[in-house]
């Protein structure tokens, strides 16, 4: 937690005093958000349909289905789109980012940059934690309203919902705070993987084997982090 805080406070210092490339954040914004996107609207949809299929099984018979709408956007809004996506974003970034530093590491690139007097922070680590901060949101914003649109479509072809009596449920209980809450979860959990996994990067050591393990460990942190802070955020903000 030390490491992670002082990386964090590195990475700060280097973005206030103007020494990160707006060109490398541009790059890693469009490594993290553009390619990331086919694979996030799959979750998304798959996400949609699920909870609608489940909502639509337990509901049918017991309560009105347009509940059914209510249950689908405060499934996906608050919970399903901010955690798939950063499980996405663990996947298929994360992991790249601590094998591509961790690479570097081992093999004396680091060093490199700083006989060259830069700061391998402000080079490799910032650029991809304020890449990660911006894109993360923008993928939970898209996640949200795919998530919904296909929750819609599977309550009319499962359970007969109409489009209008769905839209019906989840205005009924919606709260613009939930989408507040949603974005706020993707900033956090944007922030937090790159800045797990830039770590992880730092620290390897042990040639390939060595990239190897950096890489699986950092996966297993940037996962129990997202989980731990997503326990962690309805008793200190939806109370």
């Amino acid at each position: 937690m030390g490491g992670l805080w002082i990386l964090a406070w590195r990475a700060g210092r280097a973005t206030l005093t103007g020494r990160v490339l707006l060109r490398d954040v541009f790059d890693q914004a469009l490594e993290m958000g553009v390619g990331s996107l086919p694979l996030v609207m799959v979750t998304a949809i798959l996400s949609g349909i699920v909870t609608s299929q489940q909502g639509g099984y337990q509901f049918t018979g017991s309560i009105p289905l347009y509940v059914l709408g209510s249950v689908v956007a405060s499934s996906v809004v608050l919970e399903l789109g901010p955690v798939m996506t950063a499980f996405v974003i663990i996947g298929r970034v994360g992991a790249r980012i601590t094998a591509e530093i961790g690479t570097m590491q081992v093999s004396e690139q680091i060093d490199a940059l700083l006989s060259l007097g830069r700061d391998p922070v402000s080079v490799l680590a910032a650029p991809r934690l304020i890449a990660g901060t911006v894109t993360m949101p923008l993928l939970v914003g898209i996640a949200n309203t795919v998530g919904l649109f296909a929750g819609l479509v599977s309550a009319r072809m499962t359970v007969g919902l109409g489009g209008d009596s769905f839209l019906y449920g989840a205005r009924l209980f919606w709260h613009n705070w939930d989408l507040f809450y949603s974005l706020m979860k993707a900033t956090v959990f944007g922030f937090i993987i790159p800045l797990v996994s830039t770590h992880m990067g730092f620290l390897t050591r042990g040639g390939a084997e060595g990239v190897g393990r950096a890489t699986t460990t950092s996966v297993v942190i940037m996962i129990i982090t997202v989980l731990v802070l997503d326990a962690l955020f309805p008793p200190l903000f939806l109370n």
